[in-house]
């Protein structure tokens, strides 16, 4: 199902009308809220029980394909879609893989972070293939995460249909978790790698006075309400994540001990720190439909060398390159939540790198903040009279919203610990536990694929993402309470 069985290879030879829909979607990590229900209104028929909602056209055309009824005013490029699938998994996650290795062993977290790779592009792509059945299904061109899972309950099963509302609504709530913890985790580390350096240079303060000091430049920075002002801030963040990349390689494949002076398997009492942080690393569910909805050729998009395929490969070799050199040569002192901390303090380039990356993270923070920004504001807007009273309303849930960050983030500074719990708690229900419950529906119950083998590994992958969902979150939790254990 790669390539998601609806997309036609030319759309400019086709005879079928497109509708005008003048659009652009959102490039990132932005899911599409529509003021209207899931359903345009003809899709209201009542169906038996068990059964799948089949539509017939009022136009009396062919099957409806939502790529040839998508007209966007500056959609993307193969390669600007690669770019931002690839800035849009590549964040503080990929610095803490060593940490992740070292509770899972080196040939455990080897071959662990390929398959957790594996898994989760697999649910990316059960994730768009679903989105076009259903926007076929309801003749509309494109859906975010949260219109999906609503579209797949209310055509599902006739008990399911009642829910529609109830589990688009929990979508955006793990998406909120989701991204404001990744807030959390990016405070903690600016402010780790800032104290770092400044103690070395100059003087020994407490991590959360570092916390307190960024907190007015975050508040201003998230104060730009318009994406496209970020987008040369993105930019400069992405190149000095990419520098920091490479010095960072250049120190940790210096003098590399041999692989016998580290465990090949840790503990299973680790084993959950270690799923919690790569499922937090592999952090791109929320970018794929999005970066799908806005390409110029989205047949490319799936396929075995197609877009998210090359990307994820790329994403997934280099969380496994740096969690293995990482670990090999650090062994045991890896547990700081990130590599830079580990590079040595009287070298200037291994300082700058840890500025760089510091500086990188800041100004990421406003893109990641987007989301729940996106999600929480449309509801108390609705409940503000005046335009002056919403402009007013706006920066003010925009600075409460930082401070929430801010407060999580300085009551819990252990950076390793808040990423394996946010990665556990709400990114493992995200990647990994809703797309094969959305197939499931959504093909339900005859397209499951002979003796319902689909039905049987979409049931395995509920299975493996609940039970790192739940031992995960409670170790993640006991580490962050008894930290000494």
């Amino acid at each position: 199902m790669d390539n998601y069985g609806s997309i036609k290879k030319s759309s400019s030879n086709s005879s079928k009308p497109k509708k005008n829909m003048k659009e652009e979607r959102q490039p990132l990590l932005i899911g599409e809220h529509h003021e209207s229900e899931t359903l345009p209104p003809h899709v209201t028929a009542m169906t038996p029980d068990n059964a799948v909602i089949n539509l017939e056209y009022p136009d009396g055309g062919d099957e409806y394909d939502p790529v040839l009824n998508r007209n966007l005013a500056h959609p993307t490029s193969n390669l600007d879609t690669m770019i931002h699938l690839l800035k849009g998994n590549i964040g503080t996650g990929i610095l803490a893989m060593p940490d992740a290795f070292r509770n899972a062993g080196l040939a455990v977290g080897f071959f662990g972070t390929l398959l957790m790779g594996i898994v989760c592009t697999h649910c990316m792509h059960m994730l768009v293939g679903c989105a076009h059945e259903l926007c076929r299904r309801t003749k509309v061109p494109s859906m975010g995460f949260p219109e999906v899972v609503g579209a797949a309950f209310e055509t599902g099963p006739e008990m399911l249909r009642k829910h529609s509302r109830l589990v688009k609504t929990l979508i955006n709530i793990f998406l909120c978790i989701t991204q404001l913890g990744f807030c959390c985790v990016y405070f903690v580390f600016v402010a780790a790698n800032l104290h770092d350096v400044i103690k070395h240079y100059f003087i020994d303060l407490d991590v959360h006075w570092y916390l307190l000091m960024l907190l007015g430049p975050m508040i201003l920075l998230n104060w730009l309400k318009n994406l496209k002002y970020l987008t040369p801030v993105s930019l400069f963040a992405a190149v000095l994540t990419i520098m920091g990349l490479v010095i960072t390689f250049f120190y940790m494949l210096q003098g590399l001990p041999n692989v016998s002076t580290v465990n090949a398997f840790s503990s299973w009492s680790q084993l959950p720190l270690y799923f919690g942080t790569a499922i937090y690393a592999f952090e791109g569910i929320g970018v794929v439909l999005p970066l799908e909805n806005n390409m110029k050729t989205p047949q490319d998009f799936g396929g075995w060398n197609g877009v998210l395929n090359t990307g994820m490969v790329i994403v997934a070799c280099l969380y496994t390159s740096v969690g293995f050199f990482g670990y090999l040569k650090y062994g045991d002192l890896a547990t700081q939540g990130s590599v830079t901390l580990y590079l040595p303090p009287n070298e200037i380039l291994a300082q700058s790198v840890r500025l760089m990356m510091a500086i990188a993270i800041f100004l990421s923070y406003g893109l990641q903040f987007y989301v729940p920004m996106n999600i929480v504001w449309p509801i108390i807007r609705d409940r503000l009279d005046s335009e002056k009273s919403q402009v007013i309303g706006e920066y003010v849930t925009r600075s409460i919203l930082v401070i929430v960050t801010f407060a999580l983030a300085a009551a819990i500074p252990n950076l390793g610990a808040v990423i394996s719990l946010v990665g556990a708690f709400s990114s493992s229900a995200l990647a990994l536990i809703f797309p094969p419950l959305i197939e499931i529906i959504t093909f339900w119950p005859d397209r499951l694929g002979k003796h319902y083998w689909m039905f049987w590994k979409d049931i395995a992958i509920m299975m493996f993402g609940i039970a790192g969902f739940i031992v995960g979150s409670y170790v993640s939790m006991e580490n962050i309470l008894h930290p000494e254990i």
